[in-house]
């Protein structure tokens, strides 16, 4: 599968101008593809999951790179010593474009990297495809959002369509099985090699039996309120004890916690994090979930669209030159706002993501709050829904198909 990357412009850009480019992100989304395609310019290639290279980098890591002049290392995450040499190197000779590194966990947390790249290297996140770089069509919804404008849905994906989709989500590996049994058998040997290989790799962990269960138990409460204390005393393990479990899985790119939203003077918002998974696919087969138990349960299906749209939406945040935050709102009076989108000038886009063919005026409550809340810094508010219409709401207020998203 040979498709378009948009956030290869990203890495393009860095490269002319940073010394050191990580591009980091998920194990199988596709980064080394991506950096292989971006060496034409005869880059020497290096990989640290090669035994015998990860070994040279762990012994002598400023000798790895000592003659390399422009290079690519392959998950440099794996010999965190590699990037105090890098560091050092880069200090001696500041030239842009020199390291092209990808890396399948957040390095900036790693502890043995004490000493910190700012200033010397750019992360750029590439996450699994989105449905945008599926189809081939760059999106502007974010972009129209924040103009206060609706882009038009690309194409129909509704109903069993729109199931299917989420059910995959975004991993090439995923994409490549038609059949939904070998797509979970995929994602299911994929997080047990996760928790068994790449956890070791970058932290120890005390209770590594444990993790399975904990990353089951969070697919359970995927888009909810967390409690780490209840969430983790069902399988036995303390709040510290599950908050740490929970950053190993936040620094793999399994999972993104989402704080809330709120400014100082709004005293009656609730101030408790949400839990995304990265990746629908990945959060289907955690919970087991087919087309035929949605058929069944229609309920099952809500989590599961919130995350697969609150993905397509973190995607398409990387692709911009602002830099966007993402948020989710709840007041007292239980009413919320599934993803709240914040530009650096303060700007707000609010999404409700529904789980039906139909919207209605009461969809938008949370909405109409938010905006009441931020004033002239509200943009755009639109309930998403398993539609195919774009109907107005009031003022800045729409319900849009789902796929208005990758517009």
């Amino acid at each position: 599968m040979i498709l378009q990357r948009f956030s290869a412009r990203n890495v393009n850009v860095a490269l002319r101008d940073t010394p050191a480019v990580m591009v980091a992100g998920p194990r199988q989304c596709g980064k080394t593809t991506l950096v292989r395609n971006l060496i034409g310019d005869g880059r020497t290639y290096l990989t640290l999951d090669d035994d015998t290279t990860r070994q040279a980098a762990e012994q002598d890591p400023k000798g790895l790179i000592r003659d390399m002049d422009r290079v690519v290392i392959d998950e440099v995450q794996l010999a965190p010593d590699l990037l105090l040499a890098i560091k050092r190197s880069i200090d001696e000779d500041r030239r842009p474009g020199r390291f092209l590194l990808t890396g399948s966990a957040n390095i900036l947390t790693i502890p043995k990297t004490s000493e910190s790249l700012a200033g010397r290297m750019e992360i750029v996140t590439l996450l699994p495809l989105s449905r945008a770089e599926i189809i081939g069509r760059r999106p502007a919804f974010l972009e129209k959002a924040f103009d206060g404008r609706l882009v038009k849905s690309p194409e129909k994906m509704i109903s069993a369509d729109l199931v299917r989709t989420v059910l995959t989500g975004g991993y090439p590996e995923m994409l490549e099985r038609k059949d939904p049994r070998r797509q979970q058998a995929w994602a299911r040997a994929y997080v047990r090699s996760i928790v068994e290989r790449d956890v070791r790799q970058i932290t120890d962990v005390q209770k590594l039996d444990m993790l399975p269960r904990l990353l089951r138990a969070l697919a359970r409460y995927a888009g909810q309120l967390t409690n780490f204390t209840q969430l983790g005393g069902q399988i036995g393990l303390d709040d510290k004890t599950t908050r740490n479990y929970v950053a190993i899985f936040e620094h793999l790119f399994l999972v993104r916690r989402v704080e809330p939203w709120f400014r100082n003077h709004l005293s009656r918002l609730i101030k408790t994090p949400k839990l995304h998974f990265v990746d629908s696919g990945l959060l289907a087969a955690l919970l087991g979930a087919t087309p035929e138990r949605i058929t069944a349960d229609r309920a099952l299906f809500g989590p599961l669209l919130e995350t697969f749209v609150f993905a397509e939406v973190m995607k398409q945040g990387t692709w911009l030159d602002d830099q966007c935050s993402l948020y989710h709102y709840r007041d007292k009076d239980q009413d919320e706002v599934d993803i709240v989108v914040e530009n650096s000038a303060g700007e707000i886009v609010g999404i409700e993501v529904k789980a039906a063919a139909t919207a209605g005026a009461n969809d938008f409550r949370g909405l109409r709050k938010l905006a009441n809340a931020t004033g002239k810094d509200f943009k755009l508010g639109v309930v998403l829904y398993d539609g195919e219409q774009s109907l107005p709401f009031g003022d800045r207020m729409f319900a849009a198909p789902i796929s208005c998203v990758w517009g």
